[in-house]
């Protein structure tokens, strides 16, 4: 797999570096992302459509917002860019996005792309974006720890109480074991994998806008839930430092028996332990039968301005044609951004990818114009609930309405 990515890197890089062209498309992308998948989506296209290539630059995360800002005017806009997906309500709502809801009307692939990638690509029924590439998140089960431990290793946990009594059996069985993994100081790392929980037991999280209310459903039942899990000494207690900076070399330790992570995880595990027998399941929830997920990843939009439109729009297209889906996306291993393209040869060679990828049909994406004040900073709302909540025996009803009210303060600014 990877000599394919980095040919496919090296293709984008050569066109990237060839002098511009009168019918160049130049493309925008943030850093940190999945540049292997762009740089083949990329490829692909530049193969097929050689009087249209696409200059692909990639732009620092932090730099994104303001560059595009001083494109838009300056009037100098790129003609394609690739957007960290939760930032599209935030783009949408400012009139920095070219309205592509028309060239879409009838197209089949839109029912069946990411539900979270449209979601947050629509904008007062709208829609400014289409999936660029997809990171879901799901559950992985240590099957060895299983063995050890007397459990079914090909039976994981359906409901959050069976992941406490299987998470029971594990601990300690082995030095340093421990039967479940929650980071304690990484916002983004929480919303990934323990937000899911929250979602799939039919409770809700932020609030979109001023008039919505925060923390709804059975969250105070889920927290309470997690609560248990650190009291009784089933999380590592060395996790609450963790800020996200080794949170994907857990799961490859061995020393986890069950782990909420992403679909990145797989071959990250495989390279650090090779002979480590694991499985993936969904997320689930408070009850068997309720699953969730985190749906991640990029959109593709057009900023306000491109004088490329539809040339843009057939890009989105071919990224999210058929061919594209199985010969571009699973070929390499990647999540397609179609549901209905799970079903394909390379998958079915690869069950781990083809679990993970079920994913993707019940992603949820949170849909706000504050997700960073909401939930990713460290000084959020969303993180510090959650530290009150794993790390003090403060009352869980008081942790949420203190919560809800940080919360609404924010969207209400």
């Amino acid at each position: 797999m990877r000599h394919v990515l980095f040919a496919a890197a090296a293709a984008t890089a050569l066109f990237a570096a060839s002098p511009a062209l009168s019918q160049e498309l130049q493309m925008w992308e943030r850093s940190g992302g999945n540049a292997p998948m762009v740089d083949a989506l990329v490829a692909a296209w530049n193969e097929a459509n050689p009087d249209r290539m696409i200059n692909l630059t990639y732009i620092p995360h932090t730099e994104m917002v303001p560059k595009l800002a001083q494109a838009i005017a300056s009037g100098d806009v790129p003609d394609l860019m690739g957007l960290d997906l939760i930032y599209g309500p935030q783009f949408a709502s400012a009139g920095q996005l070219e309205d592509i809801t028309e060239y879409f009307e009838g197209d089949p692939t839109i029912a069946t792309a990411s539900p979270g990638h449209i979601q947050v690509a629509t904008w007062d029924d709208r829609l400014y974006g289409v999936p660029l590439y997809a990171d879901v998140s799901a559950l992985f089960w240590n099957k060895d720890l299983f063995r050890a431990a007397g459990l079914d290793p090909e039976q994981p946990p359906r409901s959050l109480s069976e992941l406490h009594d299987m998470a029971e059996a594990i601990t300690g069985i082995q030095e340093g074991v421990y039967g479940y993994y929650l980071a304690g100081n990484c916002a983004g790392c929480n919303i990934f994998t323990f937000g899911p929980m929250i979602w799939a037991s039919g409770g809700t999280i932020e609030p979109a806008t001023a008039d919505d209310e925060a923390l709804t459903g059975n969250v105070a039942e889920v927290l309470a839930w997690a609560r248990m899990m650190h009291q009784e000494g089933l999380i590592n207690p060395a996790n609450q430092a963790e800020n996200g900076e080794t949170f994907h070399l857990q799961f490859g330790s061995g020393k986890v028996g069950i782990m909420g992570t992403g679909n990145f995880n797989i071959t990250l595990a495989r390279e650090q332990n090779p002979d480590m027998d694991f499985g993936i399941a969904l997320i689930p929830g408070l009850e068997a039968g309720q699953t969730a997920s985190f749906a991640g990843g990029d959109i593709v939009t057009v900023p306000r301005g491109s004088q490329r439109v539809e040339d843009a729009v057939d890009f989105m297209k071919f990224i999210l044609s058929d061919e594209v889906q199985v010969e571009v996306y699973a070929k390499l291993l990647n999540m397609t951004t179609r549901g209905d393209m799970v079903d394909n040869e390379y998958y079915a060679a690869e069950p781990l990818i083809q679990n993970v990828a079920k994913a993707i049909e019940i992603g949820v994406t949170p849909y706000t114009l504050k997700f960073f004040e909401l939930i990713n900073s460290p000084q959020g709302p969303w993180l510090q609930m959650l530290q009150r909540v794993y790390y003090s025996d403060e009352p869980i009803d008081q942790i949420i309405e203190d919560t809800k009210a940080e919360m609404h303060a924010i969207v209400a600014e």
